[in-house]
């Protein structure tokens, strides 16, 4: 991406929904990170043509801490207009988020302008890169990663437009993804590799025959199929089931104390690009 003036990136297409984001809101809002940061700023970058991902951040993660403060950014100014007004309503009091949350909200792209020289903890980036190349995926994981707190993470993923499938990676300050997590609403489940259509943009044209992440997938659907024995003891225990299939065949398998909200999270080497 070419240096210039002013945000970095291009206006996505502002799809933005109540509650969307909450399997990944609830993902950060555990992370240690979080909690022993000593500054607790959180940049909600590419929040879309309504700033109400920002108040539901600020106020899932205030649960765990307290302090935590949420910067919303976005290219377009009509947007930062909107969502300062939607801030006066909240200020108001004529919402149902605290009229003290500490959100506020300014133009910026993946150059994460910010004042004072803050860094913070978390980034998220959520439905932002999809429409960009896979090629380009790296320097804005980069751009944004530059602006984290050493100790900080990036969390860059992708959504369904009502939330049950999500998918992200974390990526640390250096630039380096760490994991991917797939996160998915188990009622009704027909195949765990439904994943696939909101992949984040670094994988979502690997999933073919050869690639890590298909590799990934394919086994997931196996055991959930292998699983549909225990399946009249409800979604959650056959979603257990299948997954400690996978670990025992020697998925690196990570965070099973998540399993039981429809997560799975991996090292990025199980599942990243070959070649």
């Amino acid at each position: 991406m070419t240096p210039r003036r002013g945000p970095v990136g291009q206006a996505t297409r502002g799809t933005t929904g109540t509650n969307r984001l909450r399997r990944v809101d609830r993902w950060i809002a555990r992370h240690p990170t979080l909690r022993r940061t000593a500054d607790p700023l959180v940049v909600d970058l590419g929040y879309g043509a309504s700033g109400v991902t920002a108040f539901e951040l600020q106020a899932r993660l205030a649960r765990a801490r307290a302090d935590v403060e949420v910067l919303g950014l976005e290219i377009d100014p009509a947007r930062v207009a909107r969502a300062n007004a939607q801030l006066a309503e909240v200020r108001a009091g004529s919402t149902s988020f605290a009229p003290d949350a500490a959100v506020s909200f300014a133009i910026g792209g993946f150059e994460v302008p910010l004042p004072e020289g803050r860094r913070p903890a978390v980034i998220r980036a959520f439905n932002v890169l999809r429409q960009y190349d896979e090629g380009d995926v790296s320097a804005a994981w980069a751009s944004m990663a530059a602006r984290l707190a050493p100790e900080g993470f990036l969390v860059e993923g992708t959504c369904d437009e009502i939330g049950r499938v999500c998918t992200w990676v974390a990526i640390d300050a250096s630039g380096a993804p760490q994991t991917l997590t797939l996160s998915l609403r188990l009622a009704a489940l027909e195949h765990p590799s439904i994943a696939a259509e909101r992949l984040p943009k670094a994988l979502i044209h690997r999933n073919v025959p050869g690639e890590r992440i298909h590799g990934f997938l394919s086994a997931l659907d196996v055991e959930w199929e292998r699983a549909s024995a225990v399946a009249p003891f409800g979604p959650v225990h056959r979603w257990q089931t299948a997954l400690r299939a996978m670990d025992a065949e020697g998925w690196p398998l990570r965070e099973r104390a998540r399993w039981r909200l429809g997560e799975v999270t991996v090292p990025w080497d199980a599942v990243a690009p070959v070649g």
